[in-house]
């Protein structure tokens, strides 16, 4: 059998359930990141805060909507090595957005922006739990 053809396998050791929600974090991190690239004011729509668009925050959106794409492609097109990097990857991102919003929540006491923070901690919270069921489930498959 030809080597590529295996590599693009799934892991074995993970589990479906699993698998698929990496494959689907994947491509949500696709949609958003290719969103917030042609259409930065749409997230803060999104987010209930359209007010706060300003060339600062179009150009960052921009840059965050650039790394989640290339995370969601990296990883829809990475073999089972490539993949298990860039769910490693991921979770670092994820955790460091996740403690750095949740950092950003105490300081912020406008009700719409608090809303729109917390929404993204969600999601970025989110990501974050899928990186450490991954995670977790690499070390203790590790063990056996």
């Amino acid at each position: 059998m030809d080597d590529r053809v295996q590599d693009l396998r799934p892991d074995p050791r993970q589990p479906a359930l699993l698998r698929r929600a990496f494959a689907v974090a994947a491509a949500g991190r696709l949609a958003w990141g290719v969103a917030a690239l042609v259409s930065p004011g749409a997230n803060l729509r999104a987010a209930g805060v359209p007010e706060l668009q300003t060339p600062e925050v179009t150009y960052l959106t921009r840059v965050f909507g650039a790394r989640a794409v290339a995370i969601g492609v990296g990883y829809l097109q990475g073999d089972t090595p490539a993949r298990a990097r860039w769910q490693r990857l991921g979770l670092l991102v994820d955790s460091l957005d996740t403690v750095g919003g949740l950092n950003a929540l105490r300081s912020i006491d406008d009700a719409p922006r608090r809303r729109a923070a917390v929404l993204l901690v969600a999601i970025t919270g989110t990501y974050t739990a899928l990186g450490i069921a991954g995670s977790v489930h690499a070390l203790l498959s590790d063990r056996h």
